[in-house]
């Protein structure tokens, strides 16, 4: 596929996924208009891009915010695709669930209705295996793109939050609303590592920074899904251009893996830096004990022991997507931390 003059819109063009995504669409000839909640981080967003692709006048930054409605018929106007990417991903648990829920699910349905209104063809949606999988703790099987996340079990509030704004947003593809008859992927990515472009510690950094700066004395049976930054990035942008995507919701995992081998990479690579990466496994039962006098770990507690699959098998068939390995996801990730002063 050609890349079209019209641009392509990016939300969130300060997140870890949009940024990479931009630095992809830029090198592979696309124009992009990305968005930020406030144009006061445009300088610091424009550094970032310009260190791994050269901008010239191919990304336009507007602001737009997604808990307002104003001012979105302005930011698709004359866009050729959407990639909605910016959506919260707090480290903690809020205090309301709702300061996550409402900006989701009314924020994916503000893009979706400019889009629509717009006559744009086709959204890509980032959403998440945390609307796959949450609530399903102890079903050792493999997951695919037919599982659904189960709301009414305590899945915390960003795994309902994703839940509900993919929900939402399927329920406006597939409704009346939708009279133009625009198209919808979704992209359900699990723990996303890998290269950080600038000094913002992404979220999903956290976990490779703590084991980096032996915070913690050991690690707990779990398992997590685990995917390239990068990968995630090259997934949207084949989901924007393949024409048997549409209508498809695409888990996107490189592996699933044990936290303790998540471990095990790091230390057998920086341990002879000065790393005091920690990897003994802690016993499930003696994790469980510490679940009742510490919410941190209680929140994890129903995770501990889970032996599940993610399926790749639709997005690898379907868009011939071909992720990075395992190892490279986590130490380029762990580099990246070096490089930036973060560890």
């Amino acid at each position: 596929m050609t890349p079209s003059t019209n641009p392509i819109l990016v939300t969130g063009a300060s997140g870890f996924v949009a940024q990479h995504t931009i630095i992809q669409l830029l090198q592979q000839g696309y124009n992009v208009r990305a968005t930020l909640r406030t144009l006061s981080r445009e300088a610091e967003v424009r550094e970032t891009i310009g260190k791994h692709v050269e901008i010239k006048d191919s990304l336009e930054i507007v602001g737009a915010d997604l808990t307002q409605d104003s001012g979105w018929d302005k930011v698709v106007q004359g866009c050729e695709s959407v990639l909605h990417v910016a959506s919260p991903f707090p480290l903690l648990e809020p205090k309301n669930e709702d300061e996550l829920i409402v900006p989701a699910v009314q924020g994916t349905q503000r893009v979706l209705r400019a889009a629509h209104d717009e006559k744009i063809k086709r959204v890509v949606i980032v959403s998440s295996v945390a609307a796959v999988s949450a609530g399903h703790n102890g079903e050792n099987r493999t997951f695919d793109e037919n599982d659904w996340s189960i709301v009414e079990n305590n899945i915390g509030a960003y795994s309902k939050s994703k839940t509900l704004a993919e929900r939402a947003a399927w329920d406006f593809i597939n409704g009346a609303e939708n009279t133009n008859k625009m198209e919808m992927v979704a992209i359900n990515p699990p723990l996303i590592l890998g290269p950080l472009p600038n000094k913002d510690l992404a979220t999903s950094a956290e976990m490779i920074s703590t084991l980096m700066l032996g915070q913690v004395p050991g690690v707990a049976r779990m398992k997590v899904g685990i995917v390239d930054v990068r990968d995630v990035a090259s997934a949207l942008i084949l989901a924007m251009t393949t024409p048997e995507a549409a209508g498809n919701r695409f888990i996107c995992p490189a592996a699933t893996v044990w936290l303790k081998e998540i471990a095990d990479t790091l230390h057998e690579k920086y341990a002879g830096r000065g790393y005091k990466i920690h990897t003994m496994q802690f016993p499930v039962f003696l994790v469980r004990i510490l679940a009742l006098f510490d919410k941190k770990v209680a929140r994890v507690a129903d995770d501990l022991n889970w032996d599940f699959e993610l399926s790749g098998e639709k997005i690898k068939r379907v868009l011939k997507w071909s992720p990075r390995s395992a190892e490279e996801a986590i130490l380029s990730m762990a580099e990246s931390l070096i490089k930036q002063g973060l560890v």
